[in-house]
């Protein structure tokens, strides 16, 4: 029974996700905000009465009940967003959405999840891109989640499927339907190891306006965004703007300055809303997954045994627990920064640091 409330409260007129917490924030559950009395309602920040009219009448219940029909009928799974399976990076996004479609057997909450993104005129250059990125992340256990539209995003679901990586579409649309069908033998095979998700009801047409908004979900719900190839107009460089909104990392392959499809990662890249990378081994460093499986111990010794100055060991000593910023060191030794950036550099040059984005210092 909750779970009808629960999909009943994303049929109510006039809420959005942010409303929708508010309601239940004070309401206390789903079911509660159906049974609540008008007074109480009124006294919630945000909610008018033509909102209350909307919650007292019976039409959003009605249509759950539809939908969960729908959905026990094709085996669609809900994710409301204080469920266990709801992914928390998204959920940590303030507009999430408050409930999820999702069909599919991929962890949504893996360990590594990296989103990928373009343009939907792909050129031989950024489909190869894409080969050479998922045959460069097949080794290091990663999800990925696109969009499943033309171009970059099928190109990045395929090749996923080539190298068995898991992988996640998110579409502007129901999960009654596909669009672009021509996709269809695709998101088939992705439903076995990967999965589709929206927030979309069923009989939700693909509409315009829905594209835009569901990238909200590709950017929240991944460590990064990935933009393979895209113009300096269109869902890529939406996608990477909300991922940066959203504190997440985002990187960019350069193109040649003559290409209309590289012109959106150059200026990402130069106007430092992305980290250039030229392969999967870029993104790997920078997210610090070289490091997984390795002990750190044995290159710590190794690394102390060099002519170091007391200051460079005392820094180097402090990384061993783990990576810190620029400023962390800064407050711990009582270095300006001006004077530890030099410290730091000189140990980057021996190959004893690395850099993560945010000027986050680990040992390699």
């Amino acid at each position: 029974m909750s779970t009808l409330y629960k999909i009943a409260l994303t049929f109510i007129k006039n809420i959005g996700p942010v409303t929708a917490k508010n309601l239940l924030a004070y309401c206390g559950s789903a079911e509660d905000v159906f049974s609540a009395k008008k007074k109480h309602l009124l006294q919630i920040p945000g909610i008018g009465e033509k909102t209350i009219l909307s919650i007292l009448n019976t039409d959003a219940l009605i249509k759950a009940e539809r939908e969960l029909l729908f959905m026990e009928k094709h085996g669609i799974e809900p994710l409301f967003f204080s469920d266990e399976g709801y992914p928390q990076r998204l959920k940590n996004c303030y507009d999430a959405p408050i409930l999820l479609y999702y069909k599919g057997v991929a962890n949504l909450n893996h360990k590594r999840i990296v989103s990928i993104v373009g343009t939907r005129n792909a050129s031989e250059y950024g489909k190869s891109l894409c080969r050479e990125l998922a045959e460069g992340l097949s080794a290091y256990n990663v999800t990925v989640v696109s969009g499943l539209a033309y171009g970059i995003d099928v190109c990045a679901h395929q090749e996923c499927l080539s190298y068995n990586i898991p992988n996640v579409g998110v579409l502007g649309h129901g999960l009654d339907r596909l669009y672009p069908q021509v996709h269809e033998r695709i998101a088939q095979q992705m439903v076995l190891n990967g999965g589709l998700l929206t927030e979309y009801p069923s009989l939700t047409n693909p509409d315009r306006q829905n594209f835009p908004q569901r990238n909200r979900i590709i950017a929240g719900i991944a460590d990064a965004t990935v933009v393979v190839e895209a113009s300096r107009r269109g869902g890529a460089l939406i996608t990477a703007e909300i991922a940066n909104s959203y504190n997440k990392d985002v990187y960019a392959f350069p193109g040649r300055t003559t290409d209309i499809f590289s012109e959106g990662c150059n200026f990402l890249i130069k106007t430092n809303r992305a980290a250039l990378i030229n392969s999967a081994k870029d993104l790997v460093y920078y997210l610090g997954w070289e490091a997984i499986g390795k002990q750190i111990k044995p290159v710590i010794q190794t690394t102390l045994s060099i002519n170091l100055s007391p200051q460079e060991k005392n820094i180097v000593g402090a990384l061993v627990n783990g990576p810190l910023s620029i400023d962390e060191l800064s407050y711990q030794f009582n270095i300006s920064a001006g004077k530890l950036a030099i410290v730091l550099l000189t140990l980057e040059m021996q190959g004893i640091i690395i850099t993560l984005p945010g000027k986050i210092y680990k040992l390699v």
